[in-house]
């Protein structure tokens, strides 16, 4: 069957589209997932969205550089105070006008403990906001926080407005976004779409394409042919098999950015046995052969790695992932008291890279060495709604692409009592939240560096590979994807 399926997009790919499918003021962008909430301070799933609709305080220009954006300067003023000067006469979509007290409101709402939100593990380190005058805001950290810039890049720090989320309340919000950004919510309906238009008095100036509509197109092979036959002009998530067909037809393109997608592993939830003995959690490590898995089913286009940091990230370290080896596996569980093996749950979903072709052979893998794994697919939509998740195996992806830093692709999934992290190491605690105060990059990158190593030797979590981010675009669309894993709207061209 897909053979057959993949000869029939051959074929629609070979016959040219004579007229294009939508004005060039127009794009339509195809997703293998629908949303299912645009509230930036709650998100469950990647910001793709909300990063069109909402501004943060300070940006990244195409060289992954901090820019301003809805604040035009910072500076730390000690230790644990940074103040920003905001930009005047930048308004929501809704007409509310945009200032001190929207900043405060935005971050008050998320840091409060009863919000419960499940991003918050990368703002943490504000103890509160202080507005000193309607254009100047300054943020306090409990402690020395040199990343406190960037954290204001990236959610949950996109600037919401007060007076309409206090009027609709979250639950209308998640659906009926409001913001600053190039492009103001039109229209969603869950599974199906996401209707934007441009913002026409945004502060950079108004949006060359006028309408912008995401779709959800969860079958890859659709999503593929809805590129070449001119339904749609970019998609997300091309699947690796038919990659290189993309390459044949004479209005699409390949866009491929190596590193630029998640970093997938195996969450291990540590207060489930036997899942506490770290015996156990090395001798999965050493069960599962990534490279054959990366070269066999990924067809090459990710990198196994032995880290959850990206390569491009600060603090990086290069750990090999650990080698394969199902004998001495067999003999640490043996050590731990498991000569015969064990059964477990194993939980994956419909949403990364041949994940259900990955989780099939990890879960052979594991058989190979006397773990019987009991496996539980779940619908995308479901499985992102439970934070934790409960496993006591699952399988997820993590990006740091959107902070460029290692403290977002550790401290969330492996600091104890972290929304996402079923981990707890108390050494490893303590280098995390060690890593958080130090200001002095060199002594910051060490300790950085030790936080690496400990995981890759306490197995907190089960590192696997990182994905190249694959894209889909037709000829007349000028996109070349960037390492942070944004599809900012307003940066995109139509021929």
């Amino acid at each position: 069957m897909r053979l057959l399926k993949a000869l029939a997009l051959a074929a629609a790919i070979l016959l040219p589209i004579g007229v294009a499918s939508a004005q060039d003021s127009e794009i339509t962008i195809a997703r293998q997932v629908s949303t299912s909430a645009m509230d930036p301070g709650f998100l469950r799933e990647a910001a793709t969205i909300v990063d069109n609709i909402f501004d943060t305080l300070v940006m990244r220009d195409k060289d992954m550089t901090l820019v301003p954006g809805l604040a035009e300067s910072w500076t730390a003023i000690d230790d644990t105070t940074w103040e920003f000067k905001l930009r005047q006469g930048v308004k929501f979509h809704n007409g509310e006008a945009f200032n001190a007290d929207a900043v405060k409101f935005t971050i008050d709402r998320i840091i409060d403990p009863n919000a419960k939100s499940p991003t918050l593990s990368y703002i943490r380190t504000i103890s509160s906001v202080e507005v000193v005058d309607p254009y100047t805001v300054r943020i306090k950290t409990s402690g020395p926080d040199p990343l406190l810039p960037t954290r204001m890049s990236r959610y949950p720090a996109y600037i919401v407005p007060p007076g309409y989320v206090k009027e609709v309340g979250n639950d209308v919000f998640a659906s009926k976004p409001v913001g600053t950004g190039p492009y103001k919510f039109v229209e969603f309906i869950p599974d199906q779409h996401v209707v934007l238009e441009a913002n026409p008095d945004y502060w950079r100036g108004k949006p060359l394409i006028q309408r912008v509509t995401w779709r959800a197109i969860p079958d890859g092979t659709a999503r593929l042919t809805a590129l070449v036959t001119g339904e749609v002009d970019l998609i997300e998530n091309v699947p690796v098999d038919l990659a290189p067909i993309i390459a044949q037809s004479p209005d699409a393109d390949l866009v491929q950015v190596k590193n630029g997608g998640l970093t997938i592993y195996l969450g291990l939830v540590m207060n489930e046995k036997p899942l506490d003995n770290v015996k156990v959690r090395q001798a999965l490590d050493l069960a599962i052969d990534r490279q054959s898995i990366v070269t066999n089913i990924l067809q090459g286009m990710a990198t196994p790695t032995g880290t959850q940091v990206g390569v491009a990230d600060f603090g990086y370290l290069n750990i090999p992932p650990a080698p394969y080896d199902p004998e001495k596996a067999k003999k640490l569980l043996a050590e731990a008291g498991f000569p015969e093996g064990f059964s477990i749950k194993m939980q994956s979903t419909h949403r990364y890279m041949k994940d259900g072709e990955v989780a099939q052979a990890i879960a052979q893998q594991f058989g190979d060495i006397g773990v019987k794994i009991d496996q539980e697919v779940l619908d995308w939509s479901v499985y992102v709604q439970q934070v934790p998740r409960k496993g006591p195996i699952f399988m997820l992806g993590w990006g740091s692409t959107q902070t460029l830093d290692a403290d977002a692709a550790v401290y969330a999934i492996m600091k104890t009592g972290e929304p996402y992290s079923t981990a707890s190491i108390p050494e490893l605690d303590k280098l995390l939240d060690q890593s958080r105060e130090i200001v002095d990059p060199a002594a910051r990158k060490l300790v950085l560096e030790n936080i690496q190593k400990l995981a890759a030797e306490q197995a907190p979590l089960l590192p696997l590979y990182q994905e190249d981010a694959l894209y889909g675009k037709a000829k007349k669309v000028n996109f070349q994807g960037r390492p942070d894993a944004r599809i900012p709207v307003f940066d995109i061209t139509m021929q």
